[in-house]
């Protein structure tokens, strides 16, 4: 999708991504799904034992900034960048860039410790994902970690949802064999994949420790892959 379609889609953004199946995962009008991106994140550095409060981050393609701004009071320093500036006008508490191609990234080299791209590559043609995660290269510093979070196409209610999505109208998805693929071609080192989104949220916030023991199974709504820039 190109930059002006999202401008176009920008102040009814939240309203086109709804559907029957994906508001039965949430309750009322939560935050379930950015909150379920946050748990994994966080979960992921306190494994590693990352102090993230003496860290960078950097969303790409971070719209109109809901994950940075909840990841915010972790980080020492949060920034963001997205192609689309109707999304980034509501964007408040980081700093926040436009990318003037989509698979560019206005920041300097080595400048963050930690990057992620949430639902990002699926927008991102074929042919461009590979300059895109060389981008993501260049702007960690060596021991950085990269994050990719993608829509698991082996998911039957994913891709009926994404069909069905004004916004996703361009969504070409990846599998995580892909997503793996593209990051070791651009010099990073697979850390971690988990699979995520198996139960909703009234399910999840009873019995989280579920999603922990299908995390391996490929099967859950979307998924995560961590890879790290060689030292």
């Amino acid at each position: 999708m190109s930059r002006r379609e999202f401008d176009k889609f920008s102040q009814s953004y939240d309203e086109l991504l709804k559907d029957p199946v994906r508001d039965a995962f949430t309750v009322g009008q939560s935050d379930f799904f950015h909150r379920r991106k946050y748990d994994l994140i966080r979960g992921y550095l306190a494994r590693r034992r990352m102090d993230a409060k003496k860290l960078s981050y950097l969303d790409v393609g971070c719209g109109k900034g809901e994950l940075a701004s909840m990841l915010s009071s972790e980080f020492g320093r949060t920034a963001g960048c997205d192609p689309s500036t109707g999304m980034l006008g509501a964007i408040q508490g980081f700093e926040a860039r436009e990318q003037t191609s989509p698979d560019r990234i206005p920041f300097g080299d080595r400048e963050f410790d930690f990057v992620t791209a949430v639902c990002v590559y699926h927008h991102v043609p074929p042919e461009t994902r590979d300059s895109l995660t060389e981008e993501v290269f260049r702007v960690l510093k060596p021991g950085g970690v990269f994050c990719i979070i993608e829509h698991n196409p082996y998911n039957p209610a994913t891709r009926l949802i994404v069909s069905r999505t004004p916004v996703d109208a361009d969504a070409i998805l990846l599998r995580s064999a892909e997503s793996r693929q593209r990051l070791r071609r651009a010099g990073l080192r697979i850390d971690a994949q988990e699979y995520f989104l198996y139960l909703p949220e009234p399910l999840y916030t009873r019995i989280a420790s579920v999603e922990t023991w299908l995390s391996k199974l490929p099967l859950g709504g979307q998924y995560a892959v961590f890879a790290q820039r060689p030292s």
